[in-house]
């Protein structure tokens, strides 16, 4: 059976890092969602997320056009890398409100995680970050995994 993944923000904005650690795992991990190994879903909030996030990093890293660089790696992403936008549904909604009550997350890594658990998919995250470190237990009980943890 195909795994399947619900990407968080980080994975996408860590892949524009040409200096990333974690550049070989998420060349490999792209590679396989094109290649149709994996079937890769990003919710509208993630899209979201990501055109704030990637004009951020191309505006620090001095490209011209920063926004415009954002929204072509976004469509990229869905029209050539294999990434499916996935609607939010209202399970998912109340889901991430309930996590809300135990776990002090953002509302985009809240609906990787509901959205995950709809689509019967993993909540996939590049990394478990400082302030997370707390929730570890909770984010494994939700199924989460980081990239590392994948292959």
């Amino acid at each position: 059976m195909k795994r399947k993944f619900v990407v968080d923000t980080s994975v996408l904005a860590e892949y524009l890092d040409e200096e990333s650690p974690y550049g070989d795992i998420l060349e490999r991990f792209f590679s396989d969602v094109r290649d149709g190994k994996f079937d890769a879903y990003l919710t509208h909030i993630t899209i979201a997320e990501l055109v704030f996030v990637a004009t951020r990093i191309y505006r620090e890293a001095g490209v011209e056009n920063p926004n415009d660089e954002a929204i072509k790696y976004v469509t990229w992403l869905t029209a050539v890398a294999g990434f499916r936008i996935v609607n939010t549904a209202f399970e998912d909604s109340l889901l991430a409100g309930e996590l809300r009550k135990s776990m002090k997350i953002s509302i985009a890594d809240r609906f990787v995680i509901s959205t995950a658990r709809r689509l019967n998919a993993t909540p996939l995250f590049l990394k478990l970050e400082k302030e997370m470190k707390f929730l570890e237990g909770m984010l494994r009980k939700h199924k989460v995994k980081f990239i590392d943890e994948i292959y």
